[in-house]
């Protein structure tokens, strides 16, 4: 099956793309792109893996759903456009690394820079109805996430792992500890934060992980 995804990533899951729920997976999100309003905008479902090919991947860090309302939602975890308000769980991932690391707080909530230095921000379900959060979960896209970070567990070595929930941090629960860095924590969600997310230094550890392993480090 021919899928428009970077190329590292085509050579990586290709014998996904075969399997029988990935082919009714992009028949319900071709249905769902015609007949609703969908998020992020379709050129930009696989945004994650284009900013972040395969081979440069050092750090992952997995959401749930895709932003369900207008202009929030550009295909990477936790990430917004330009000009969008930062979401209250992305301020409070600024408002850590401004803890951890003090950099300032960034007047854009967009992650592309991450994603750029080696980040694959990976939400579980890539797609979302507007308005209806949970609406394309379990139709295919957690098994294809799934296997995404099984990739990476299997064929990489010395990637950090940031766990953030107990969502998360079950959909991770397979990474080899041995391979990887893991780093869990409590959802940074205003309803959570206070409960370990706040102070878990997961930047500056990531940084020094990276650096233990001749990696360049990220800048947060």
């Amino acid at each position: 099956m021919d899928v428009k995804i970077e190329e590292s990533w085509q050579n990586v899951l290709q014998d996904e793309f075969e399997k029988p729920y990935f082919k009714n997976l992009v028949s319900f999100v071709k249905d769902e792109y015609t007949t609703q309003k969908v998020y992020p905008a379709g050129n930009q479902i696989f945004n994650a893996f284009a900013m972040c090919p395969f081979d440069e991947v050092k750090v992952v860090i997995l959401g749930q759903d895709p932003y369900h309302g207008p202009n929030q939602a550009n295909g990477l975890a936790f990430s917004v456009s330009d000009g969008v308000r930062t979401p209250p769980s992305l301020l409070n991932v600024f408002k850590e690394i401004k803890s951890d690391l003090g950099k300032d707080i960034p007047e854009t909530g967009n992650l592309e820079r991450w994603a750029k230095q080696g980040v694959l921000l990976l939400n579980a379900t890539l797609t979302v109805r507007a308005g209806n959060a949970g609406s394309h979960q379990k139709k295919g896209w957690e098994e294809f996430t799934d296997a995404v970070a099984q990739k990476v567990n299997d064929l990489k070595e010395h990637v950090v792992f940031m766990l953030w929930g107990a969502y998360a941090q079950k959909k991770g629960a397979f990474i080899d500890q041995e391979k990887h860095l893991v780093l869990k924590a409590a959802h940074p969600s205003p309803f959570a934060a206070d409960r370990g997310f706040f102070g878990s230094r997961h930047f500056s550890k990531a940084n020094k992980y990276l650096e233990e392993h001749g990696k360049k480090p990220i800048d947060w």
